[in-house]
């Protein structure tokens, strides 16, 4: 059963592809429960590496009333921070991966369990994303304790 907030995520997340009609079709009968999806068009995602992205998103949360959409890959091993459009093609970050246009995102089902990628943060289905400018302070803070975690660890 797909709740109110499920079924406005996935209205959302389907207006992105080039037929969103099919890719809503295709997408209720696969069992694997995952579809490509483009950025580029409604959104870029920024790709940090799972402890990075888990802190930020620690650093974020309480900063903002609404986080946009985040993916967490396969073991959490990477999130995927659902941006503006066009923050991909100038975001300058070491380890940090864009996908804008011309490239195509795994995206879940909303509200449904997958054994690779599961959304950390559900889309809202109104199009909320994450600010990239506080992303960034966001990353830089998390980046920030983690070494100040080091240098106090024996």
């Amino acid at each position: 059963m797909t709740t109110p907030g499920e079924k406005a995520a996935v209205d959302w997340l389907v207006s992105a592809a080039p037929d969103p009609g099919a890719c809503r079709r295709e997408w209720e009968r696969d069992p694997l429960g995952v579809a490509l999806l483009p950025a580029g068009r409604l959104w870029d995602v920024l790709v940090l590496p799972g402890e990075l992205g888990r802190a930020t998103l620690d650093v974020l949360d309480p900063l903002t009333d609404r986080t946009g959409p985040v993916l967490a890959g396969f073991g959490a091993s990477r999130l995927g921070f659902f941006v503006p459009p066009g923050t991909a093609s100038h975001w300058i970050g070491t380890g940090v991966r864009g996908a804008g246009r011309g490239a195509w995102i795994v995206v879940p089902y909303p509200g449904r369990a997958t054994r690779g990628v599961r959304w950390e943060v559900l889309p809202d289905g109104e199009g909320t994303l994450t600010d990239p400018v506080l992303l960034e302070l966001a990353m830089h803070e998390a980046a920030a304790r983690a070494a100040v975690g080091k240098v106090r660890s024996p």
